[in-house]
């Protein structure tokens, strides 16, 4: 059986050095380390500090909490580059390595990129916020929340979408919540045989009765076309914004039930067509 001979010598000169470098390096470490821990811990009341500031200027929640993390962030890469230093490592290579991987993850992520400046635009100009409903992108839903680089809508049907934020921000949004009121835009079509201001009358009454139906605006009644097999009213009654769905189903209803109780046809549509024998 070989024995195995150590190397006393080795292993004295290597713990030597071992010992001396550590004994050189502590103090960086230990410095380093203090400055982590007071630095993590002054991060964390100052977001507190501000998360508390913005509560009380009543900032809107998306936005105050966008700020307060790209402060954040920007102290903790500030604490990151101080321990960094503090260890021994030069600032001008890690700033070049920072910049190298920079350029490289921009570049593979530039449609996040651009998300993430939709995002900011969105936060800044607030063309809606969470809770209102909106259309764009050929969706229709209720705001839950604007992310750094989506939008989460919930739909009627309880469908949840995420919409980009970067083509979100270029194309056209419709807020339907901007206002507090809205109007509702109804067309009813009558025969061409039935009285147009019995129809009228009968459809006015109808909205001035109706107690979601707002007094100011007030409701009116046009004739909006002269269609093939029928007369085209347009009905425009206005209601408060949460009252609106209600309203409108309403006023549907009860104009063809009256229309139905004073002889005024909806008719189907038709065309007649002649043939003619040779």
């Amino acid at each position: 059986m070989e024995l195995i001979t150590l190397n006393t010598d080795f292993i004295t000169r290597y713990w030597v050095y071992f010992t001396t470098v550590l004994i050189e390096y502590s103090p960086r470490l230990i410095s380093a380390t203090i400055i982590f821990v007071v630095g993590w811990t002054v991060i964390k009341l100052i977001k507190k500090l501000i998360m508390r500031i913005m509560v009380k200027r009543e900032m809107e929640p998306t936005l105050s909490k966008f700020l307060a993390d790209i402060l954040i962030w920007t102290l903790k890469i500030l604490l990151f580059v101080t321990v960094i230093s503090r260890l021994g490592v030069e600032n001008s290579s890690f700033v070049a390595i920072i910049g190298a991987a920079g350029l490289a993850v921009g570049l593979s992520l530039q449609g996040s990129l651009s998300n993430f400046a939709g995002g900011v635009l969105i936060i800044m100009f607030k063309p809606f916020k969470v809770g209102d409903f909106i259309e764009a992108q050929g969706v229709m839903g209720t705001v839950k929340q604007i992310q750094i680089f989506v939008t989460q809508l919930s739909t009627v049907d309880n469908q949840v979408i995420f919409v980009p934020n970067g083509v979100l921000s270029n194309g056209t949004i419709i807020n339907y919540t901007y206002a507090t009121t809205r109007r509702a835009d109804l067309t009813v079509a009558i025969s061409y045989s039935s009285n147009i201001k019995r129809a009228k009358e009968i459809a006015m009454k109808v909205m001035e009765k109706h107690p979601m139906v707002l007094k100011d605006p007030a409701p009116i009644v046009l004739v909006k076309d002269l269609a093939e097999s029928s007369i085209d009213l347009a009905v425009r009654p206005w209601a408060e914004l949460p009252d609106f769905f209600e309203m409108r189903s309403d006023i549907l209803e009860q104009i063809k039930n009256e229309f139905d109780a004073n002889g005024i046809t909806i008719p189907f549509p038709q065309r007649d067509i002649h043939i003619k024998q040779s």
